[in-house]
Order: structure tokens, then sequence, then C-alpha cells
């Protein structure tokens, strides 16, 4: 970020909001934004308390199941579509359905199918991720150069070994692009699911403190979240950078 010329520190930009975000909440222009400060001093208590912490490890829970399963589902499929013509036929269609669906709408029939409780959120998490992980995947073995799995044919590679050390490595840098961007779509739906399949975690605290008018504790458990959701992209966004080269090997 530059200012008159200046190149200012990283993360500098958020220093700004943050300064706009008190000053706003000093004014005392609406009682939906109390000052940073404010939120931060309520932070502090709100971490220490069994509530939060109950609310964090329930949250933290459905969250790392349903992205696992999103992972470990999707990348495999999609390598499999971007080496099948026939597979690729049969299911890119479903993807593409289903990754521009409001999948919030399917909540209710996965509500009947599968009850009120964790199992559903976890489903629903996994739903919002899957997707844009399976297309990356098939995107990054697509662009595979052929004379590397030629070459590994001619090798005598069997299909697993070819799986693992052409197919996986080479499309790695879509695959972690996929996975990064389904992190941040399965942080939407775990709180989608917990606002509407059971009021647990996190949302039960959003409805807890929005419809009692505690602003200070919403915005800090807002902010918790979306602090997490960054550090998480953000490390991924890392592996990226350090596997770019596999990119221009193909």
């Amino acid at each position: 970020m530059f200012i008159l010329g200046y190149k200012l520190p990283a993360m500098s930009s958020l220093i700004l909001w943050a300064l706009l975000w008190e000053a706003i909440g000093r004014l005392e222009l609406t009682f939906f934004v109390p000052a940073f400060s404010t939120v931060i001093m309520t932070l502090i208590e709100l971490v220490q308390t069994k509530v939060f912490q109950k609310a964090l490890s329930e949250t933290a829970y459905a969250f790392s199941v349903g992205i696992g399963a999103s992972v470990l589902i999707g990348i495999p499929t999609g390598i499999l579509m971007g080496k099948s013509r026939l597979l690729d036929e049969m299911l890119l269609p479903w993807v593409n359905i289903f990754i521009s669906a409001p999948l919030t709408a399917l909540v209710p029939v996965l509500m009947v199918l599968f009850g009120f409780g964790t199992k559903t959120i976890i489903i629903t998490t996994a739903l919002f991720a899957i997707w844009i992980i399976i297309l990356n995947a098939r995107a990054g073995v697509m662009q595979i150069n052929r004379s590397l799995v030629e070459m590994a044919r001619s090798f005598g590679a069997g299909p697993f070994t070819a799986f693992y050390k052409i197919y996986f490595w080479a499309a790695l840098p879509e695959i972690l692009g996929g996975v990064r961007i389904g992190v941040i779509r399965a942080v939407k739906g775990v709180i989608i699911g917990q606002l509407l399949v059971s009021i647990v975690g996190f949302g039960a605290l959003f409805e807890l403190y929005s419809s009692n008018f505690l602003m200070a504790h919403f915005w800090a458990v807002l902010l918790v979240l979306f602090t997490l959701a960054f550090a998480i992209a953000e490390f991924l966004s890392f592996l990226e950078r350090k596997v770019a080269f596999y990119a221009t090997k193909r």
C-alpha cells in the first residue's frame, strides 16, 4: 500500500480501518458500531468465559471435519475428472449446478434427511467447500504437460503411482488455490449451519448477542471468526507461493 509515494508496511490498511472504526464508534453515530477499543476489551473478557470456549470448540470441530471431508473427497474426485473424459462428462454438470446454486436453500432438506444435529452442520460445511476444490483440482490436472504422463507410462508407472507422483504434484498449485477458496466458503457454511440447523457454537452467540443488542459482543465474536478465516487463508496462500515452481515446470 502506497500513500504519497511512500510504501507502508504490510497490514497498514487494517490499522487505518481500525482507526476509522474507532472514530465512528467514538462519535456514537449508531449503536450498531461501538468503538473498536470497546470491542477489543470485550473480546479479552469474552475469550476467558466457558461459553465462548465451548462455542469455539463446537465451531472448530464442525469446520475441521467438514473441510477435511471436502479435501479428502474433492481432490481425488477432481483429479479423476481431469484424467477421465467419461467421468468428467458425468460429474461436471452436477458440480457446476451445485457451485452456482444457493446452497442455503438445501439446508432444510439436509435437516429432514440427517436431523438437527452436528452431522447436518458438518455436511452443510462440506457442501459449501467441496465443489470449488473439485473444479480447481480438475483444472490443474487438465493443464499437466502430457509428456509427463507419457514418461510415467513408459517407465511402467501404475495408476496409483502416476496418480500420486505425477497428477497430484503437478496440479498442486491449483489444488491449494481451490482449498484456500474452499476454506473461506466453509466458514460461511459452518455459520449458516449453526444458525439454521441447531443454534450452537458461534451461531448461538451471534443469535444471542444480536437479539439482545449486545453489539460489542457481537462484533468481538465476528472479529474472531474473520481473524481465524484470514489466518488460514493466508497460510494456504503462503503454501501456494512455495509450490508455484511446479506450475512453471509444467
